[in-house]
């Protein structure tokens, strides 16, 4: 399974913004889905394992509980592909920027001189 085909289940992102705050139990993922997305904890189950044998979760054991966090390698290497589109969307991010600070600097300008209106 691809890294897009994994991100591309929006529960499966849930769940990795969940563990992207610290580690989290089996159990207290289960709460936010179920709440969230009304989906049983077998479904859930489900999820963390595809998560987990793609790299995406660890897991380990503490007494009879699992506790899951992110595991950053997968997303590094999503990052890395998205690298080469990066520039399309900053060029004109940068370009939004300018043209920003050219507006403030002409309302100051205009505030400063009521005469340039």
């Amino acid at each position: 399974m691809h890294a897009f085909d994994v991100l591309g289940d929006p529960v499966r992102r849930r769940i990795l913004e969940l563990l992207a705050d610290g580690e989290l139990s089996s159990g207290e993922v289960t709460a936010v889905i179920q709440r969230e997305h009304g989906i049983s904890q077998p479904a859930v189950s489900q999820h963390l394992k595809v998560l987990r044998e793609h790299g995406f979760a660890t897991v380990r054991a503490q007494g009879t509980r699992r506790l899951y966090a992110v595991d950053p390698a997968p997303l590094r290497e999503v990052d890395q592909w998205l690298g080469r589109f990066r520039a399309l969307w900053e060029q004109r991010l940068d370009a939004l920027a300018t043209e920003i600070a050219r507006g403030k600097k002409e309302r100051r300008a205009r505030e400063t001189d009521p005469t340039e209106s």
